[in-house]
């Protein structure tokens, strides 16, 4: 009898079809994704193979895979075969990307390590230009068992065809996982089959059954389609009649796996060995698994030989494949068979995969009862093509099984770590966690041992002020320096210096860290030094940094234009860190890295709010966030939701900023994280000044001076004195806002930070006596070097205004007042342009509201779309910028031009206005 998978009626299964009915029905207008999941043998192949029969009648193209266990370890194998007859159109990919899927499918080995994510949107425009032909249905069954390269690319593909003509559909076991695909995508449980569905089914198939028989089966079958199925075809007829007891209860799976493994028992004996090879094989290839068969029996195995097999359900023979009807077939017959008999079935692969070295080492694996340190080479150099492939995950999966045949516990560690180094890189925290604790259990020599420690530190409990686990990493460090390990040493005071930032530690640790770094020998100009002595000593070390950025040339690696980014954003020059974010950014975007695109846009959202360009600060925020999300980077995540509050709070939606930093503080607070606490109380204070409350913006902002608080920052105190000067002017807190300028003034001495300089030039004018007031305020609105900071220059002109209004010369205070309100109409700023207006109002003058810009009317991805647009980019190099198809675009742009009241592209450039810019 064959299997539910393909001939089974969807008994009580409507509500399902119609959901999967609503996904095609979208098409061509929309996509979408949705994951079946449910317990074995519960329909889920069924209601798969019932969506591709529709969509075949709907004229869509079809492609499909399956995910086979013994295939986990083949790097894009999954992928592969449900691409194969789309891959000519990769010809018209470009080069980048072409070069990319040649490298993941073996058609080449690159010298370079193609980034996932770059082969992930090579995919995505294929599928998209297949798509123009005609709507796409990609199913992957049991994609539990995909390999996890395959799986993390459907994954980005599925969160992406929203706008395009494309479905994606899978299957997840409910008792496996495909973390990849359960978490980002939408899912479908799928239940058992209630009572009467189920007597329906099992009376259609087994009208003979014995009344006694139906009622036991239905009772253990428990609703399951593929036990009611198969459970009484494996019944003999004096059982299904009645005559003989059912055999014991088991567990559902195990009982629907021996009832296949009764069948294999039943067979030929070459026949079961050729199952045994077709079980372990990772390709379905037909001439492939005779071959091996002939290896492992002795005798060469006719086509006749299967006949026994695909009468008795267990396979099919489909033109050059051989397929197993149901995953449980293929998991009965490898289960079963003897340890010795699959030992033999993997040997025999291994020998006809000669050609093949990333196949065949997997089946040596197999086949190892013991260490075998030639093995575990082998996997080794299969390990490091992966990563040359951008394959991390099988690279980090070769590691670990190299470690397991490997004898020598410091040659198992250093593998261990390596896999360990490759799961960081792809953002698995509990496998990192895990391959760390066996490696650490070894006896590890200095060097793995600082590599653990290392990799390890994202791990660490406790409060980020603790300074004795930065001692410690600083330490370890200043040893592998003097054994000749510079870039080990480097890593370890990175993350030392980050400790630091976090935490806000100062002092000796501080000390030791920073003479500990330039003893290492490393180039005084070198961007890692730079960005350690940013995070640990950005004050002190101020004047260094910001003259070594000044004078070196930018660097090619767009992880070293981050550091220096990082660095100058660290130290206050914002708008520096900003040229050189996107710099970095369009490099990264070309190399697909998105991890490291990430951070470098969680930097520049913050450079561009903290300059006022809040259009850049917005597009990077969103795109930081769901690319931190989408690569796993929580302190990221963190700092974006941090942004996406200042955001709110600027343009007046209180409650969203105030929500957003109750969430951020409740995590931060217990892990003593005085970055992520000092950020959000500048947010509050933001949200407090924009609607006139400065005793309450006072009371947040003080909290980031005060030592003894959980919010004190060093380097916030010293840079971020204007703000608490205009909280002060208006709440009674000048006299203590005068001694903590002073100190302010002191690190002046010490570092030409620009962002430190507006806030001095800020402060001094609001903090003036009113016998000096009007000469400061004037003095201080005459520097050009204003210009370049509008939010800081319209503040100004306002409180200048305010005081001219408070001095009653009311004539003279609408000047500055009108122009402090068309900036913050400019920025966008809705708080502060409201405050404007009101002390217009008080001096006599009404002012009509502003009309909403276009960081009002679009979305973050829809401005960063239409500002690309603008530039003469089409919507295809659009889209490889922002991985995005290039229909999805298209989408955006359609649902652009009406907000902005334009009809075509070309109508753009005109339409938006020059980034927000101060008056002179």
């Amino acid at each position: 009898m064959g299997l539910l998978s393909t001939t089974m009626p969807l008994i009580g299964r409507d509500h399902e079809s119609r959901r999967i009915e609503e996904l095609l029905d979208g098409l061509p207008e929309r996509g979408g994704a949705l994951m079946v999941n449910g317990a074995a043998g519960v329909g889920k192949s069924a209601l798969l193979s019932e969506a591709a029969d529709r969509a075949r009648d709907r004229g869509m193209t079809v492609l499909s895979t399956t995910g086979v266990q013994a295939e986990a370890n083949l790097p894009f194998a999954a992928l592969h075969a449900l691409l194969r007859p789309l891959l000519p159109l990769s010809e018209d990919l470009p080069s980048a990307q072409r070069a990319a899927l040649r490298a993941v499918f073996g058609h080449s080995y690159e010298a370079a390590a193609p980034d996932r994510f770059l082969v992930a949107l090579a995919i995505l425009e294929l599928l998209t230009d297949a798509a123009a032909e005609a709507p796409l249905l990609l199913i992957a069954d049991d994609a539990h068992w995909l390999d996890r390269a395959s799986a993390d690319v459907l994954a980005f593909v599925a969160r992406r065809v929203g706008m395009d003509p494309v479905v994606v559909l899978g299957s997840i076991r409910d008792d496996l996982d495909c973390p990849e695909l359960s978490t980002s995508v939408d899912q479908l449980s799928l239940d058992r089959l209630d009572d009467e569905a189920a007597r329906d089914l099992l009376q259609a198939r087994f009208p003979e059954l014995a009344p006694v028989v139906r009622e036991r089966l239905l009772r253990e079958a428990e609703g399951n389609p593929l036990a009611l199925l198969e459970l009484p075809a494996a019944l003999s007829g004096s059982v299904r009649e009645g005559e003989t007891m059912l055999p014991r209860h088991l567990p559902l799976t195990e009982r629907l796996e021996r009832a296949f493994a009764a069948r294999c028992a039943a067979l030929p004996p070459v026949t079961r060995v050729l199952l045994q090879v077709a079980a372990a094989d990772d390709s379905s290839v037909l001439t492939e698994i005779m071959r091996a068969t002939e290896a492992a029996a002795g005798v060469c195995p006719r086509m006749t030989d299967l006949d026994p097999a695909v009468e008795a359900g267990l396979i099919h023979v489909e033109g050059p494949t051989v397929r197993f009807h149901h995953p449980l077939v293929r998991s009965a017959v490898y289960q079963k068979a003897t340890v010795a008999e699959r030992h033999a079935a993997h040997a025999a692969l291994a020998e006809v995969l000669a050609e093949d070295p990333d196949r065949r080492v997997w089946h040596r694996a197999a086949a190892a009862v013991d260490r075998n340190p030639q093995v575990a080479v082998e996997l080794e150099a299969t390990a490091e093509r992966a990563v040359r492939r951008g394959d991390l995950v099988t690279a980090a999966t070769g590691y670990e099984r190299a470690a397991a045949l490997t004898t020598g516990g410091t040659r198992r560690g250093d593998l261990l770590l390596r896999a360990a180094e490759a799961a960081t890189e792809l953002g698995r925290s509990e496998q990192v966690r895990r391959l760390l604790r066996e490696a650490d259990a070894l006896e590890l020599g200095p060097v793995e041992r600082a590599r653990s420690l290392w990799l390890g530190d994202a791990f660490r409990t406790g409060s980020a002020r603790n300074p004795s686990t930065v001692d410690s990493l600083v330490e370890t460090a200043g040893t592998m320096a003097a054994s000749g390990e510079l870039d080990l040493a480097l890593d370890l005071l990175s993350v030392a210096a980050a400790r630091c930032r976090y935490g806000d530690l100062t002092g000796e640790t501080v000390r030791r860290l920073v003479e500990t770094t330039d003893r290492t020998g490393v180039s005084p100009e070198d961007p890692r030094r730079l960005h350690i002595l940013a995070n640990t000593a950005p004050v002190a070390c101020g004047a260094e940094i910001l003259g070594w950025l000044s004078a070196i040339s930018t660097p090619d690696d767009p992880g070293l234009l981050h550091l220096l980014a990082s660095a100058a954003s660290t130290t206050g020059a914002f708008h520096l860190a900003s040229t050189l974010c996107a710099a970095a950014a369009a490099r990264l975007r070309e190399q697909g890295r998105l991890g490291v695109l990430a951070r470098v846009q969680t930097t520049r959202c913050w450079a561009a709010i903290l300059v006022g360009d809040y259009p850049e600060a917005v597009m990077a925020a969103e795109e930081g966030a769901r690319l931190a999300a989408e690569t796993n980077q929580p302190a990221s995540q963190m700092l974006t939701r941090t942004a996406h509050a200042a955001l709110a709070a600027l343009r007046g939606d209180h409650d969203v900023a105030e929500a957003m930093c109750a969430r951020i503080e409740s995590v931060a607070l217990p892990r003593g994280a005085a970055l992520n606490l000092a950020l959000v109380q500048y947010v509050r204070a933001m949200s407090a000044l924009g609607r006139g409350r400065h005793t309450e913006a006072y009371e947040q902002l003080h909290r980031v001076f005060e030592p003894a608080d959980p919010a004190h920052h060093d380097l916030f105190a010293s840079l971020d004195i204007g703000d608490l000067a205009e909280a002060a002017v208006h709440s009674d807190h000048k006299k203590e806002a005068r001694a903590l300028m002073r100190k302010a003034e002191q690190a002046a001495g010490l570092t030409p930070s620009p962002f430190l300089r507006v806030n001095l030039r800020c402060a001094r004018a609001l903090l003036a006596d009113d016998a000096h007031a009007e000469a400061a305020f004037q003095y201080a609105l005459a520097d050009e070097e204003l210009l370049r900071w509008p939010f800081f220059q319209a503040r100004l002109h306002l409180s200048f205004g305010e005081w001219l209004r408070r001095q009653r010369r009311t004539a003279e205070a609408r000047g500055p007042l009108r122009t402090a309100r068309d900036a913050f109409d400019a920025l966008g700023a809705t708080p502060w342009s409201e405050r404007a207006r009101q002390e217009l109002r008080a001096a006599g003058e009404t002012s009509r509201w502003r009309d909403p810009g276009t960081l009002d009317v679009l979305t973050a991805q829809e401005l960063q779309i239409v500002q690309m647009a603008a530039e003469g980019m089409s919507n295809r190099e659009i889209g490889q910028r922002l991985y995005l198809s290039h229909r999805t675009v298209e989408s955006h742009l359609y649902r652009a031009f009406p907000k902005l009241g334009i009809t075509s592209r070309a109508q753009l450039p005109a339409t938006l206005a020059d980034p927000p810019r101060a008056t002179g």
